[in-house]
């Protein structure tokens, strides 16, 4: 049997810059993202530049938010390695963080431009839980976001190919591919997604927003409880407490605005 090396976290090495993996991965998802919404966005009357705008104020603010939200919950380690708090090309970012930041520049954005969020949320959710997925490959590629050890037998009865096996050799011994898990179940709800989201007799304008808030929330409940390198709050899995918080929230709002359709609420509610 040949065996395979672990694949190289860099792209491209020219002189003392590098470009890594994580980043042409993530980059990958947003532009796929902005794409999908631009044309959503098109079908629904919502001007082009709106996304554009949109996304020069989300982007930077998701990052900043998603590793604030990381380094707060590994701050032992970051109070004495302050040099490595900016080192976001060697993973570390949390998308909890992301997601929150990226909702708050929503709310005021919409808000500025009078656009209905619920319509906006609708439009891009499709896109983000795409991107989710894609983006975990930059885990794949920086050996993170991993399960407990395991054994390469495993591995093969669930009919993975030889690279990600190997890739899953961290530290000398064989993981569980939570990664991998991940990316499956969010590429799975952005096609379901997709195949919801224009049938008007089904869903009302935001229930997309909430079925990805719940279908997001309820996978990464159960494959987060599969990781060994989850951030912590004493004891408890701080994205495990956000995605049941996270899912209760999308459930008792899509009921509450089911049972108040015919009543006239402010624009972020109805």
């Amino acid at each position: 049997m040949i065996n395979i090396a672990a694949l190289n976290p860099i792209a491209v090495h020219w002189g003392p810059f590098q470009i890594h993996w994580y980043g042409v991965i993530i980059a990958t998802g947003v532009i796929l993202a902005l794409i999908m919404s631009v044309r959503e966005g098109r079908r629904r009357g919502i001007p082009e530049d709106d996304f554009y705008d949109y996304l020069l104020w989300a982007l930077p603010i998701a990052i900043i938010c998603a590793r604030i939200y990381y380094v707060v919950f590994q701050w032992p380690y970051y109070s004495v390695h302050p040099d490595e708090i900016i080192a976001i090309w060697d993973g570390g970012i949390a998308i909890y963080g992301a997601i929150l930041g990226g909702f708050a520049v929503m709310y005021f954005f919409c808000k500025h431009h009078q656009i209905n969020m619920w319509t906006m949320l609708d439009i891009v959710s499709p896109a983000v839980i795409m991107a989710q997925g894609i983006g975990r490959w930059g885990n794949f590629m920086n050996q993170e976001a991993f399960g407990k050890i395991t054994t390469k037998a495993f591995l093969q009865s669930q009919h993975l190919p030889e690279w990600i096996i190997q890739q899953m050799n961290i530290q000398g011994a064989y993981r569980i591919p939570t990664f991998l898990y991940e990316s499956l179940w969010d590429l799975t709800g952005f096609v379901l997604l997709l195949l919801i989201r224009h049938r008007p007799h089904f869903l009302k304008q935001g229930e997309v927003f909430l079925a990805y808030v719940a279908w997001y929330a309820a996978g990464r409940f159960v494959i987060e409880g599969m990781r060994t390198d989850s951030l912590m709050l004493g004891p408890i899995r701080v994205s495990q407490l956000l995605s049941v918080i996270f899912f209760v929230g999308a459930l008792v709002i899509w009921i509450w605005r089911r049972y108040h359709q015919g009543s006239k609420l402010p624009w972020y509610i109805n």
